[in-house]
Order: structure tokens, then C-alpha cells, then sequence
């Protein structure tokens, strides 16, 4: 399995060991655009591999702070009790950057700016961009994925 994921169309596509195109997502990635800097909000581009599967086995709708669940689960009104914050809910796919000096390592290292494939709360749009980096999905879709994927597959994030 490999997993594209297109910016300007706001899809990822998981695909077959001869590339052919199993199942397609709608996705939300961040809205500041791509890039590759630490600190600059943006989904970076290029190789990855998905690192980590974390929270296999969690509720739908787990909250996630620091990749670790909270004990809550998302509502609408913990939602309204706190507005600014940025929900990672369900599951995590921790992506690693595999380009040396683009996106692996220093200032521009993926894994080190915490970027992941995530569930989002079912009010979040999918199609257009709005997190703060990291790709979010629908929690069904996410874990439909997350059953089909393991660590080392490989994820390519082109515009």
C-alpha cells in the first residue's frame, strides 16, 4: 500500500503496490499552504513514511494532546469550552520525512514538527484547507484507513 496526497485537490489517495487507486479521501491540510520550515504552519511536500500507528483500539472521537489521549471525548460542547483548541481526535498516523535536507532533519524535519494524518471533529470542512499543518480527516475515514496501513508506508504529499 502507498498513500498520495494531492494539495490542490485537497484528496489522498491510498493505492495498491502497482498503483492503482483502491479508495480516495477529501482531506483538510493547513491553510497557511505547504512548506517545509519548522514554526511556519504549513504541510510540507515530498517522501514520507508513516512512522508511528498511535491509538489503535481508542474510542471514535479520542482527544489527543502530545500524541497521548486525554480521557475526553470530543463533543460539541467541549468544543465550545474550548475554541482554540486544535483537536486531534481518533487516531494518528506520525509521518518521517525520508528527503535528507528537505524535509528530514534540521529545521525542516517532519516528524520533529509533530505533522500527522489525524481525525478531526465532524463540523471541520474536508476539501479545503484549514489546519495548522498536519492532514486532517473524517474520524470514518480515518479509520478505515488506519486498518489498511502500517508503519513504513510510504506517503508522497505533492501540490
Amino acid at each position: 500500500m502507498k498513500i498520495s496526497i494531492c494539495i490542490a485537490t485537497q484528496q489522498l489517495d491510498l493505492l495498491d503496490e502497482q498503483g492503482q487507486i483502491i479508495r480516495q479521501y477529501l482531506i483538510s491540510s493547513a491553510r497557511k499552504g505547504t512548506g517545509q520550515e519548522n514554526g511556519s504552519f504549513c504541510t510540507p511536500l515530498g517522501k514520507h513514511i508513516i512512522r508511528a500507528r498511535i491509538g489503535d483500539g481508542q474510542a471514535v472521537n479520542t482527544v489527543f494532546i502530545k500524541r497521548r489521549p486525554t480521557g475526553e471525548i470530543y463533543s460539541p460542547e467541549l468544543g465550545q469550552q474550548y475554541p482554540k483548541r486544535d483537536w486531534i481526535l481518533t487516531r494518528i498516523l506520525w509521518l518521517s520525512g525520508c528527503e535528507r535536507g528537505f524535509n528530514r532533519l534540521g529545521s525542516v524535519d517532519t516528524m520533529r514538527r509533530y505533522i500527522y494524518i489525524h481525525g478531526s471533529p465532524d463540523s471541520v470542512e474536508m476539501g479545503k484547507p484549514g489546519s495548522i499543518g498536519c492532514i486532517r480527516m473524517r474520524n470514518s475515514d480515518l479509520l478505515e484507513l488506519f486498518d489498511r496501513v502500517g508503519a513504513g508506508t510510504q506517503v508522497d504529499i505533492h501540490e
